[in-house]
């Protein structure tokens, strides 16, 4: 029996959280897959910590990151560079996640070379081409490309269904970070020091963070004055890891460094990220990931958007949009510290991305399609 060639393809941290469940997974079936990982290195910093945490060792690293990098930078190196890769290797099916351009780049490679591409977290939507940008129209366009796509929820199959995506194409799995923060959670914890002095026990401790491209400027700034005015309610502490952007580290250094109880940190390490997301009271972010994490702990979470792609939050009660406007993501606050009904109301309200086995359902569709059904275990 020949094996499946299966080449996961990542380059940023959210998606090494997500595809390293998988990639274990995978790894679990040496007998009918070879497994090979690409990291395209559009995030460097970030990525490596990440790749160490979860054990994974990357077959080619592209090493595409340049300083102050545009996305058409990044896209051109990724396709130039991958497109090697693909064509040596001649994956039977590559492995994305997501929306970034890495996995948009690589699905367009393996589209020019007729090679078969399966897409993790397939379907979320919020129909602004902009928002958020790029990543909206990434996740269209893998649409049309992939031949597998792994739904996280039900609400992201029926955009699929939608769309007229053939449903023997769609498989519903739940989101792997979910069997990310389990992974985590199992593991002896190594908790940044700068953590470690934060008094959760009597602090109401908020966790934000915020980056993401369409913020950039005037929003930015808004956001900036929020957690100016949300450091000056009693009680409180606010933990900031700041994006190594420079778009978002030069307002968040001008006009927040220096307010005693704003720790602006560097990017945390997932261990101390977790242990902040399970110990804090309540988390301000624009980010998609940090939307799925924070209901699997049980933390109420304001969203520094004007859209979001993860509705199913929305609908659950776990989240709630607040935009980018100072005086709303202050009012909004100020309602969750002060009332206990509204906190509860949100915190307690059950998760809707899953329940820790999305990667082995991957992997199980991934068998079922490559494989004679009495070769599947």
């Amino acid at each position: 029996m020949s094996k499946i060639k299966v080449m996961t393809i990542l380059g940023t941290r959210p998606e090494v959280i997500k595809l390293a469940p998988v990639a274990h997974e995978l790894a679990k079936h040496k007998k009918q897959i070879k497994s090979l990982i690409v990291l395209t290195g559009q995030h460097r910093k970030m990525v490596d910590q990440f790749l160490q945490l979860f054990k994974i060792k990357p077959d080619y690293d592209l090493d595409i990151m340049l300083k102050n990098q545009t996305l058409i930078d990044v896209s051109c190196r990724c396709l130039a560079r991958l497109s090697k890769v693909l064509e040596k290797e001649k994956p039977n099916l590559i492995l994305v996640e997501g929306d970034t351009t890495t996995a948009f780049i690589a699905s367009l490679a393996a589209f020019y070379l007729k090679i078969p591409m399966g897409h993790v977290e397939a379907g979320l939507r919020t129909f602004d081409k902009y928002r958020p940008f790029p990543e909206e129209i990434n996740r269209q366009m893998m649409t049309l490309i992939a031949d597998m796509h792994f739904a996280p929820t039900k609400k992201a199959r029926q955009n699929l269904l939608n769309e007229k995506i053939e449903p023997n194409k769609i498989f519903l799995t739940g989101n792997p970070v979910i069997d990310a923060l389990q992974y985590v959670a199992r593991k002896k914890k190594i908790i940044n020091c700068e953590i470690k002095r934060i008094d959760f026990k009597h602090k109401k401790v908020i966790l934000v963070t915020a980056h993401r491209r369409e913020s950039f400027g005037q929003p930015f700034a808004q956001i900036c004055q929020a957690i100016q005015q949300i450091a000056a309610l009693p009680q409180v502490e606010i933990i900031y890891p700041v994006h190594l952007n420079p778009n978002v580290q030069t307002p968040v250094n001008k006009m927040l460094k220096g307010l005693k109880n704003v720790h602006l940190l560097k990017p945390l390490d997932y261990q101390s990220f977790v242990h902040v997301l399970r110990n804090c009271y309540l988390v301000l972010s624009d980010s998609g990931g940090v939307q799925e994490e924070a209901p699997a702990f049980n933390k109420p979470i304001l969203v520094m958007r004007e859209v979001t792609e993860r509705q199913e939050g929305l609908e659950a009660g776990v989240a709630k949009l607040v935009g980018m406007d100072t005086a709303n993501i202050v009012s909004q606050v100020n309602l969750l510290l002060s009332s206990d009904s509204a906190y509860l109301q949100m915190s307690k309200s059950a998760s809707p991305y899953g329940d820790g086995s999305a990667a082995k359902r991957i992997v199980q569709a991934i068998l079922k399609q490559y494989l004679p059904e009495n070769q599947v275990l």
